[in-house]
């Protein structure tokens, strides 16, 4: 069967029926749906859908944590031809406002009741925004439940009829419109189709070889485009599937027990660092025990990338080194991950190794929204990662660097261009038609691409030295005591540092050197812990070179976050916000 639309991808999921094949886990608690159960209520769903007029070029938002229902809602909205508008469950208002306002959706489907109030505040600005739909919970008057939906659509023969409307679905229609979670102004609508989506999923399926006997894990927000990819990759090839949302994952994952997942960087850099702080709390000779057990796996890593077992001396040490160590620190994970997936940002070399030390593949890669999402990244097969690489560019994409070192991509997986913003859209591609990523990298003698830095963030200091700032911040944050990390210095003789604490790591030093607080912003001011953090600042900076390094830093008074505006959903720092909220400060490290 060729493969045009992602309906042609859920088709070949159905073909894997299974009675247990979709999982919802959440704290306390595990429900599931048979593949012709989920089939019957996607089906119901587009049915009802379609009463309420969505139909071809129509647009629906879909807010909600990972859960079954939202791929019902996915599929059902595209099943009628019409485009979904996947927003984020930290959207306040009247960003709400502005992307239904924007997007034109004449429907939304949301999670529960707290969510739903956001969108009955601003339901009167809205002038195209006509039906309110609910998952779950108690709801408001003008409000139906997705029950309410799918009954009113639930005939004997919507599923033929869900499948009838699905031939009539073309590769080039509008599957969806997701708005960037840019730093300033208003976020750009992102338009891609299905044509995008399928030509980025069947590629990268190469390099991430599942199937029905895999339990993929959804726990990223599927309103993400990268965690979007992977779940129809995982429809591709029919795996048995597990939602939870991210705010539970860390609980729920040794329960899941997951083969495969995709997660940001700070995930696995929270896991890792979960890990070690474990280990530092366990007696020394347990220390001693995982410290060489570690070396073991770092010295194995070889044998991991090329599927191959270590032999003689080594190949003794690692069995019993995993058997009485490392296995057990994989049940953290549920103890049956083959391999995982890594992006959004960049994932710090020393953290992949780290999980490759322990016996867990992370296959790190690249791309944006913009490129639905994947350019480049590592695969599963022998000889096709390379630790510190984003990988090798996907079969169907083309890769370049510029003159001035920036990363230029062509292929079927780039967008159309941004929802109603020619202009805007123009200024992302050149006259030959390339699309300028925006990022600083570099392509070795064998094809694997590395990115450097984001090329807006590249500082230049006064005296006109360039400096990614990247490389540096993921150092500092292998300090437990750094949650994380911005480089200031474009335009400034110096480069300083603004340093995010981690205020759990705070809390335990606190205790293990008997100092009293009665706030973390005291805490953050303590004399003694300065010290500690200008050993972090000293011990980053001194293989550095001279104007690379970091004259003065500052604790701040609380951790960034993404609910105070300082942090992207995919847990990168606003740079320019962060920058402009603490002005002040900056200035200060900056006076004399």
């Amino acid at each position: 069967m060729s493969v045009n639309t992602v309906l042609d991808l859920y088709r070949q999921e159905t073909e894997n029926s299974r009675d247990a094949h979709y999982f919802h886990y959440f704290p306390g608690g595990v429900r599931s749906y048979s593949t012709l159960e989920y089939l019957e209520r996607t089906a119901g769903l587009a049915a009802g859908l379609e009463k309420l007029g969505v139909g071809p070029g129509a647009r629906v938002m879909i807010l909600s944590d990972n859960r079954p229902e939202w791929h019902m809602a996915d599929l059902a909205t595209i099943d009628l031809g019409a485009a979904d508008v996947p927003i984020y469950g930290t959207l306040t208002p009247t960003q709400i406002a502005y992307q239904a306002k924007d997007s034109g959706a004449m429907a939304a489907i949301v999670e529960n009741r707290e969510q739903m109030s956001k969108f009955i505040e601003v339901k009167d600005q809205c002038p195209d925004l006509k039906h309110l739909i609910q998952i779950e919970g108690e709801t408001e008057a003008g409000v139906m439940t997705l029950d309410e939906v799918v009954d009113s659509g639930s005939t004997s023969d919507a599923i033929d009829v869900f499948w009838q409307r699905a031939e009539r679905v073309k590769a080039d229609d509008l599957l969806t419109l997701i708005y960037t979670s840019g730093t300033t102004g208003n976020p750009k609508g992102v338009t891609l189709t299905h044509s995008n989506l399928v030509n980025n999923t069947l590629p990268a399926a190469t390099r991430a070889p599942v199937g029905p006997d895999d339990l993929g894990l959804e726990f990223l927000p599927l309103c993400h485009v990268f965690e979007r990819m992977v779940g129809y990759l995982f429809m591709h090839k029919g795996l048995t599937k597990a939602y939870c949302s991210v705010y539970f994952v860390g609980d729920l994952i040794a329960e899941i027990q997951p083969t495969v997942f995709a997660g940001v960087p700070r995930f696995y850099e929270k896991v890792f660092d979960k890990i070690m702080d474990k280990v530092g709390g366990a007696p020394p000779v347990r220390q001693a025990l995982f410290r060489w057990a570690k070396d073991i796996g770092e010295r194995s890593i070889p044998h991991l990338l090329n599927d191959t077992k270590p032999s003689g001396l080594l190949g003794i040490q690692h069995g019993l080194a995993d058997k009485i160590v490392l296995s057990k620190v994989r049940m953290g994970l549920g103890g049956k991950v083959r391999f995982c997936i890594s992006g959004g940002a960049p994932l710090p070399t020393f953290v992949n190794e780290f999980f490759h030390s322990i016996g867990v593949r992370i296959l790190e890669g690249y791309g944006l929204t913009e490129t639905s999402p994947v350019i480049a990244v590592n695969g599963a097969d022998p000889g096709m990662t390379r630790l510190g690489t984003v990988g090798k560019p996907v079969n169907n994409v083309e890769v370049k660097i510029a003159e001035d070192g920036e990363i230029l991509t062509k292929g079927p997986n780039v967008m159309k261009g941004y929802w109603n913003l020619p202009e805007k859209t123009a200024e992302v591609f050149d006259e030959d038609g390339w699309f300028l990523t925006g990022d600083i990298g570099e392509i070795d003698v064998d094809g694997f691409l590395r990115i450097t830095d984001r090329k807006k963030d590249l500082l230049v200091t006064a005296g006109g030295k360039n400096i990614a700032p990247q490389p540096i911040e993921n150092e500092l944050k292998r300090s437990p005591l750094v949650d994380n990390a911005l480089l200031v210095g474009d335009g400034k003789p110096y480069v300083v540092a603004l340093i995010s604490p981690n205020t759990e790591e705070l809390e335990k030093w606190a205790k293990k050197n008997n100092i009293e607080y009665t706030s973390m912003e005291e805490l953050t001011r303590n004399e003694t812990l300065h010290k500690a953090y200008a050993e972090v600042i000293e011990t980053t900076s001194a293989p550095l070179a001279r104007y690379e390094q970091i004259k003065k830093f500052e604790v701040l008074p609380a951790m960034l976050s993404i609910e105070g505006g300082h942090l992207t959903p995919t847990l990168k720092v606003k740079r320019r916000v962060v920058e402009k909220e603490y002005a002040s400060l900056i200035e200060e490290l900056y006076e004399g």
